[in-house]
Order: structure tokens, then C-alpha cells, then sequence
């Protein structure tokens, strides 16, 4: 039951974030139906999945607004920002009992009665002349005075329905809810008792409802259960005078006829009316409002398709997919470690067998990593809403705009980006985009936009945060940084590496902290972030025109291309993503300027490290040297090694604990001949050279 309930959590928080988004499009939309119907389903299965699995709390609470919405779909409501914002309120109030079910429940339910209360001022005067802190009272309102209808309902179940959790008889309650009925079960399909199995479902039941309702609440009721069921419905009669003894005379004719099909039962009423399944009405509603919507599409065919990515998609947890990628990295190691071998005994016998087992390795990584990869689309829906507020409650109008959505990015990476774009937002919002006012007198439209994009570049992805806001200001973003003592005040910078200056710890442009910014956290934080994914973060800004914040990602972190080095004995790996060139090192070209161990390649001043001192690594230095030159965050940095062993392919180790606060190392691969090569963090090593340089200027 504990796998049901994380089960139920998770999809509960993905119905979450689908309410949230479709609400923002909503706003914009207010009069789309499709929209509409979203959150009343999104609404409706919440309801139904509190009650299966325990969080009644819940499941009362999304009974009054998915009721709330039903209105809305019924023409009596309207869509309002208070309506928008009310439903956001509760979103949050529904993660919040989900996240923490058992703490402060007092609290919980004065928060939920609050919300529910504000509902009710937004509906019509007939309806909110009750409480609306009970669940019924939202539902019942209103509906003796409508047109009753009565329907036949047909309900058979798969057998293998109580393995999924579903309990029918809530199903059979929820119907009756919708107003006056009666259920027959038919047990016509129970085996004999030695062929019984409990964990099967052999009953199926005939309804008759009477109800004000429209037949897409009946529908509502079997959402969980449409696909796997056979669900039939038939309007028997909309007669407004449909009088009791009438139903009560029906209701006994059914009791009298269990043992008869669906269509013997619908012959007694000689009924001459349309019999719908739920999966053709579902078809028929969509391709009418894709007609009016499009002009002209085909759903039954979107819906084919829909079915069809359904079917063909499993849920796994992380942890599985982690325990994959380490299995598959294990792999790769041995699968080296067995070609070096054969190539070393030139063995032809097993050449071709270890070829052909480093074909099917590299197919298999490939498959496992594109298995953990998932659209970046998913990460970016959720900041609209923190766009939205925040914008609102600074007084500003923004604009968000996505693009790429549909890039693709290893999960890992993804759930450890949230924080870093929140900063990132949160700036662009707060110090990039100016308040309406002061847009219009620059000659700029009221309302800015901020622009989030993803694409692939090589083998790593890109995701820009860009802004049409003021830029930044080279000199007082260098002037600041000298006020706090992060760099020296005479010291030459180019504007780039200025710009670098705003992810110095404890750096803010901020005049007095606020509860956005301020505190001189933040964008350190994303840098730091950046960097544990093997990522880098570079700046481009236009004074009065914007700025670009540009986060490179790796495509995955288990298993990646690197080049193997080799210094006095010790082996090292850059990964290849950084690596920009490769070439002999030759002494003389070694010039000191400036405090920094400085060469000219092409015409291009490039400081460099020796990793023989760096590391203190001794032994003889080789008659010749070699220089890779390797690019982070817009610098570049020469890298001083005895030999270049060449390309492999790594899988990532994280270090012990002993080991992991030591500078220009990120992390440890195994290489195929058994031996540990350490991997370096050329972002990390430019600081180290960048803070050497400014302790030998302050000492001037």
C-alpha cells in the first residue's frame, strides 16, 4: 500500500503543476473550453485518488472546486483573475497536505474552510447561501431547480480491477451523488466457488440515475476506469415531469430483469434514443471542440495517438534508472579493460568478439542514458507562475516566453537545475526589468519579457535566461566589487571578466535587501550549482538592452568523453567538452606579465598552469611538454602536462570524503587498464590562477 500512496503523491504533484500552467493559460484564455475541462478533470482525479488511497482531507477539498468548475462549465461562472488566483491559493494549500498529511491539521483545515469560503463569494446568490464548507453543499446547490434526466448506465468492470486499487462501490457512490438511482448487480459471471479468486471481480452493475446533471458528469465518474472498462450509457428520458411513481416503477422493472443484457434492459423502456459508450461520446466532444477551436482537425486520430504514448510509457523510479547507468558504467570499464588487453596480446582470435562486444556496450550506454533524458519543457511550466506573482507583487508586467522545450536533458541534471533558474529569474525580475513606467519614457513597450531557451550545442545543451530589461553596467558592477574587496580597485579588467564579477560571493548591485534580492546570495549559488553538474555559466549584457545568462550543461553525468593526460607518473582526465586544443610547449614562450604565467598563441594572451606544480608531482620532466588549452565561462586557460595519452570514454566516480575539498578536482574514472585517473575542474583551476593573481597584486 506504502508504493500506492508515493504513487498517488507523485501523481497528484504532476496533476498539480498541469492545474497551475493551464490556469496561467486560463488567464490568458478565459473563454477557452478545452481549458476548462482540464482543470475540472485535473480537479475531479485528485478527488477520486484522495478517496482510493486515504487523503480524504484532500479528496473533500477538490470535491467543492472541481464542483466550482463544473459551474464554470456550465455557463454560471464565469472566469475572473480572483477566480485564477483563489484556485492557485488552493493548489498550494493541496501540496501542502500532500507534502505534510499529518502536521498541524488544525491550521489545515481554518486554511481550507478560508479558501472554501472565498469560493463561495464567487458563485451565484442561490448557490452561495450555504456553507460551503461541507463538500455536498457546493454540489447540491441549485440542482433540484434544473431539468431532470433520466440515464441507464451499464458499468462492467475488467477482472483484474482490485489489482489497480480501484474499489467500485466508490465509483457506484460517486454516480448516486449526481442524484436519485438505484444499482442491480448482475452475478450471472461468478465461477463455482473452487475456481474463485478474490483478487478478481466478477460482479458488473446496471444504474438508473435520475439526475439534473449532463451526461459528461457521469462520464467524469469513470475516468480512472474508461480505458480497461465496457461503459455504456442511454438517456431514457428528459421529461421534466418525470414523477416519482414513474422512477419507482422503473426502478422495480429493472430489479426484475438482473439476469438480462444491457440491450434486453434498454428494450423494456422502448426508448427510441441515442446509445453512447463513453470512448465514442469522449471522441465526438473533442472532435467538435477541435472543430470550432481549428477549423478542421481529426481527433480521433490525436486520440489514437494519445492512447497509443499511454500504452507504450511505463513509470520507473530514479533510483532503478540510477542503478542502470552504474551497471552500464561498469560495463564500459570491463569492455575497455578487455579491449586493451587483446589489443595488447594481438590476440586476432578475440579481436572481432571484443569489437563486436564494444558495439553492443556503446548501444546499450547510449539507450540506458536516453532513457534518463526527459524535455527540459518539463522544468520550464513551472516558473510561470513564479513569474506571475512575483512580477505582480513588484508592479511590473512581464512576459515569459519559452523555446526548445522539447531538448532533452538527463532527469538528474533537471531536478538539480530548479534552484539556479529560480535565482536566475528572480534576478531578471527584480534588477533586469523596469517597471512600466520608466519602459515607456525609454521608449520600450509596458511590458517586458523574459526569455527562456534550450538547444543543443556539440554534445553539451545550452539554456539561455534572457531578459529585454536595463543590462548591466561594466563600471558600477566593477566599482562595487572593489568597494567589497573582491578585486583590487587599479586592477584592468575586460568588460567580460567584469561581468564574471557578479558570481563572487557575497556580490550584490542591490541598494537595501529585500525579500527578493539583496543579501549578496544567489548567483554564486548558481555558479556553484552549475559547476557540480560539470556545467558552465557565461554573461552577455547590452546597457539598456538586456542581458543573457547562458547555462552549458553536459547531456548526462554517469558517463562521459574525456581526454586522458599524463603527468610525472599521474594520470588525469579533461573532459572533452572543455578541451579546445591541443599543441607542443615550449619554455621560451613562458613570459611573466602581470603576475600571471602567461603565453601568446595566434595572436592570443593565454595564462597557463603546470599540473606538475600545481599538484606538487615530481619525477623528470620530459624533453618535451604539451599544452591543452581548454575554455570555461568565456576564458580560457592553458594546462601544462608531460603527455596526451588520448580520447576515452569515463564513467564518473564521486571522491571520498577526504578528497572532495580538494581545489581542480571534480571527481575519479577507472581507466581500462585497471588504473585511477583523477578528473579535473578546469573551471575551478582559472580561479585558482585568477585569486593568485590577486593576492600578488594586493601585496604590491
Amino acid at each position: 500500500m506504502e508504493n500506492f500512496i508515493e504513487l498517488y503523491k507523485e501523481e497528484t504533484k504532476e496533476l498539480l503543476n498541469d492545474v497551475q500552467d493551464t490556469l496561467l493559460e486560463l488567464e490568458e484564455r478565459p473563454d477557452d473550453r478545452d481549458l476548462i475541462d482540464r482543470v475540472f478533470r485535473a480537479m475531479h482525479n485528485m478527488k477520486g485518488n484522495g478517496a482510493m488511497f486515504g487523503f480524504d482531507n484532500i479528496s473533500a477539498f477538490t470535491h467543492d472546486i472541481e464542483t466550482v468548475y463544473d459551474k464554470v462549465r456550465d455557463g454560471e461562472l464565469a472566469i475572473t483573475s480572483e477566480l485564477i488566483n483563489l484556485t492557485l491559493e488552493a493548489c498550494d494549500q493541496i501540496n501542502l497536505m500532500l507534502l505534510k498529511p499529518g502536521a498541524d491539521l488544525g491550521k489545515q483545515q481554518e486554511k481550507v474552510d478560508q479558501i472554501l469560503r472565498e469560493f463561495a463569494k464567487l458563485l451565484p446568490d442561490k448557490a452561495g447561501k450555504k456553507s460551503p464548507q461541507k463538500s455536498t453543499v457546493l454540489q447540491k446547490s441549485g440542482v433540484e431547480e434544473k431539468k431532470q434526466t433520466l440515464y441507464l448506465i451499464h458499468f462492467v468492470p475488467p477482472h483484474d480491477l482490485f489489482l489497480s486499487g480501484t474499489n467500485p462501490v466508490l465509483l457506484l457512490r460517486e454516480l448516486l451523488d449526481l442524484g436519485q438511482g438505484t444499482v442491480i448487480a448482475h452475478n450471472d459471471k461468478l465461477p463455482p466457488f473452487s475456481e474463485f479468486d478474490p483478487q478478481k471481480c466478477y460482479l458488473y452493475w446496471t444504474i438508473i440515475l435520475s439526475t439534473s446533471r449532463d451526461i459528461r458528469a457521469i462520464q467524469d465518474v469513470f475516468i480512472f476506469v474508461e480505458d480497461e472498462s465496457e461503459i455504456q450509457i442511454k438517456e431514457i428520458s428528459s421529461h421534466g415531469d418525470f414523477s416519482a411513481a414513474d422512477f419507482d416503477r422503473v426502478k422495480e422493472k429493472l430489479k426484475q430483469s438482473d439476469q438480462l443484457s444491457f440491450k434486453e434492459i434498454c428494450q423494456l423502456f422502448d426508448a427510441k434514443v441515442e446509445e453512447i459508450s463513453l470512448q465514442e461520446k469522449e471522441i465526438i466532444g473533442k472532435k467538435a471542440a477541435l472543430q470550432q477551436k481549428e477549423g478542421k482537425k481529426d481527433s480521433v486520430d490525436k486520440r489514437h495517438s494519445q492512447e497509443s504514448e499511454q500504452t507504450s510509457g511505463i513509470r520507473v523510479s530514479s533510483e532503478k534508472l540510477d542503478n542502470l547507468i552504474n551497471l552500464v558504467g561498469e560495463l564500459v570499464t570491463i569492455q575497455s579493460s578487455l579491449t586493451q588487453q587483446v589489443l595488447k596480446n594481438s590476440d586476432s582470435q578475440y579481436l572481432l568478439i571484443a569489437e563486436e562486444l564494444e558495439r553492443l556496450t556503446a548501444g546499450l550506454r547510449d539507450i540506458a542514458m536516453e532513457i534518463r533524458l526527459i524535455p527540459v519543457g518539463t522544468l520550464f511550466s513551472k516558473y510561470r507562475r513564479l513569474v506571475r506573482d512575483l512580477s505582480r507583487s513588484l508592479g511590473k508586467e512581464i512576459k515569459l516566453e519559452f523555446e526548445g522545450g522539447e531538448t532533452e536533458l538527463d532527469k538528474t541534471i533537471i531536478d538539480r537545475l530548479g534552484d539556479p533558474l529560480v535565482h536566475l529569474i528572480r534576478n531578471s525580475i527584480d534588477h533586469g526589468i523596469e517597471p512600466p513606467e520608466i519602459r515607456e519614457q525609454n521608449g520600450k513597450p509596458r511590458q517586458g519579457t523574459i526569455r527562456i531557451a534550450a538547444f543543443q550545442s556539440g554534445a553539451d545543451v545550452t539554456i539561455q535566461i534572457s531578459d529585454d530589461g536595463k543590462g548591466m553596467d561594466p563600471k558600477m558592477i566593477h566599482a562595487r566589487a572593489a568597494e567589497k574587496g573582491l578585486v583590487p580597485e587599479n586592477m584592468p579588467m575586460s568588460t567580460s571578466e567584469i561581468l564574471q564579477l557578479i558570481f563572487k560571493p557575497g556580490f550584490s548591485t542591490a541598494e537595501k535587501v529585500s525579500d527578493v534580492s539583496g543579501r549578496g546570495v544567489g548567483m554564486d549559488v548558481v555558479r556553484k550549482n552549475v559547476e557540480d553538474l560539470r556545467g558552465t555559466v557565461t554573461v552577455e549584457s547590452q546597457l539598456g538592452k538586456g542581458t543573457t545568462i547562458s547555462l552549458r550543461l553536459p547531456l548526462t553525468l554517469g558517463i562521459i568523453d574525456g581526454l586522458v593526460i599524463k603527468t610525472g607518473g599521474e594520470r588525469f582526465v579533461l573532459p572533452i567538452s572543455v578541451v579546445q586544443d591541443c599543441q607542443e610547449f615550449h619554455i621560451q614562450e613562458n613570459v611573466q606579465f602581470k603576475h600571471r604565467d602567461i603565453l601568446e598563441i595566434r595572436g592570443e594572451v593565454i595564462p597557463f598552469i603546470r599540473l606538475r606544480e600545481h599538484f606538487s608531482i615530481g619525477g623528470k620532466l620530459p624533453p618535451i611538454e604539451h599544452l591543452v588549452i581548454a575554455f570555461v565561462n568565456d576564458q580560457k586557460i592553458g594546462i601544462v602536462v608531460d603527455e596526451i595519452e588520448g580520447e576515452h570514454q569515463i564513467v564518473i566516480k564521486s571522491l571520498g570524503k577526504l578528497y572532495r575539498r580538494v581545489e581542480g578536482i571534480s571527481g575519479a574514472t577507472i581507466l581500462g587498464n585497471g588504473a585511477v585517473a583523477l578528473i579535473l575542474d578546469a573551471g575551478k583551476l582559472i580561479e585558482i590562477a585568477e585569486r593568485e593573481e590577486f593576492a600578488a597584486v594586493q601585496n604590491l
